[in-house]
């Protein structure tokens, strides 16, 4: 850690891919005084905030809200559709696919976890073509779910979720789709409903430029069907008895009301700017980002382009460089913090993370850091970043709305 006598003056650079930087407006309104969560005035905010949901998802089904982490969401989404011993297909995209697989053993399921081999599996996106295959051999259909990651924090993979879907259809699979995008929505395109997903799994510290603490799970018919009959044991989780509370704004247990106000304040932002033109600039972001990186001479994370994420960006170290000795410097330096590598990527790349309240100056100065603490660190660089982000951002101006 800074190990210093006094704060350091301006403010810190948090780059990581989430938690984000939260917005004055979302802190303002979460400042507000806490209501009864009983009373009318908080019904009407259920209410409203429920229907906004719907338009970032892009469903129109229900949306049940957690005053949990993502953590929580992927528990809830497994334990509302799936019973103990039902066999689950996972794809291995990275590090949070992995966490996942491991909770689906701790709940007593049978995943089986597919996926490219070793560290080169963990840069690229999921293969739909082998979830298809895999299916197609499930003749007695014993899969109930497929379970996939849609923007993998760890790499900076988003993956196809519509191909996915299609490569079930071709299968003529009935097995559920359970898709975590904790760190795509509200940053990168993400269709709920025209993807054909049952449980969609997210959280409030990403795109939404919340804090942590609220998840989520939008849920299809399929999977409210599903959890009707299955028998996982849930209390907390259980959505029958949230979706009937929600239905006049309320919710069965003690709601987290203030981070509710700043989700309704979030979920204003993104809608008055229009969900179009935030994916669109999630894009330039990411591609300036990546403008900078080739500069300096360096592989990113993911290897294919056609699935490059707009949330983050892996920035892979040249062989015998400890990327955690860089991060380390860079954040004691510039008081900058970035992601680590996770998992088969520890040590190989630093994250970057171009998300939510962030503007071109903002990834200028993150990528000056990141510069300045790799020449410091002894990376060999064949240019200059700043410079190529620059002129990246000055060549592809975003269009006005």
């Amino acid at each position: 850690m800074l190990k210093l006598d006094y704060h350091p003056s301006g403010r810190h650079f948090l780059q990581i891919p989430g938690p984000s930087p939260v917005p004055d407006r979302i802190l303002r309104a979460m400042s507000l005084p806490t209501i009864d969560h009983r009373g009318p005035e908080f019904g009407a905010l259920g209410l409203e905030l429920l229907g906004k949901l719907k338009k970032v998802f892009k469903t129109e089904g229900p949306v049940v809200i957690y005053p949990a982490s993502g953590t929580g969401a992927w528990e809830a989404a497994l334990s509302n559709t799936l019973s103990p011993g039902d066999r689950v297909l996972m794809f291995e995209t990275g590090h949070f696919a992995t966490l996942w697989h491991k909770m689906a053993r701790r709940l007593q399921l049978e995943p089986e976890f597919i996926g490219l081999p070793g560290y080169e599996g963990w840069r690229r996106g999921v293969q739909a073509d082998m979830i298809e295959a895999r299916l197609r051999e499930d003749g007695a259909h014993e899969i109930q779910a497929v379970c996939v990651v849609h923007n993998e924090t760890s790499t900076g993979v988003t993956s196809d979720i519509a191909a996915v879907r299609r490569a079930m259809d071709a299968a003529g699979h009935p097995a559920l789709l359970l898709v975590d995008t904790i760190s795509g929505l509200a940053s990168a395109d993400y269709r709920h409903d025209e993807w054909g997903v049952d449980v969609t799994i997210s959280g409030s510290q990403k795109g939404l430029m919340l804090p942590p603490g609220i998840s989520f799970n939008a849920l299809s018919e399929k999977a409210i069907e599903a959890s009707r009959h299955n028998r996982m044991p849930k209390s907390f989780w259980a959505w029958d008895e949230i979706l009937e509370a929600n239905r006049n704004g309320y919710w069965p247990y003690t709601p987290s009301t203030n981070l509710l106000y700043g989700l309704n304040e979030a979920l204003d932002m993104l809608l008055e700017e229009g969900l179009d033109h935030v994916f669109a600039r999630h894009q330039r972001w990411a591609a300036g980002v990546r403008t900078a990186v080739a500069a300096w001479g360096l592989d990113v994370q993911c290897l294919d382009p056609d699935v490059y994420s707009p949330v983050l960006t892996g920035v892979v170290m040249p062989d015998g460089i400890d990327a955690d000795a860089v991060r380390k410097i860079i954040y004691e330096r510039f008081d900058l913090s970035l992601g680590m590598g996770l998992g088969k990527a520890k040590g190989k790349m630093f994250r970057i993370g171009h998300l939510g309240d962030c503007n071109d100056l903002t990834l200028i100065a993150t990528l000056g850091g990141c510069e300045a603490g790799m020449q410091l660190s002894g990376v060999p660089l064949a240019g200059s970043g700043v410079t190529a982000g620059l002129e990246y951002f000055a060549q592809h101006p975003l269009d006005a709305r």
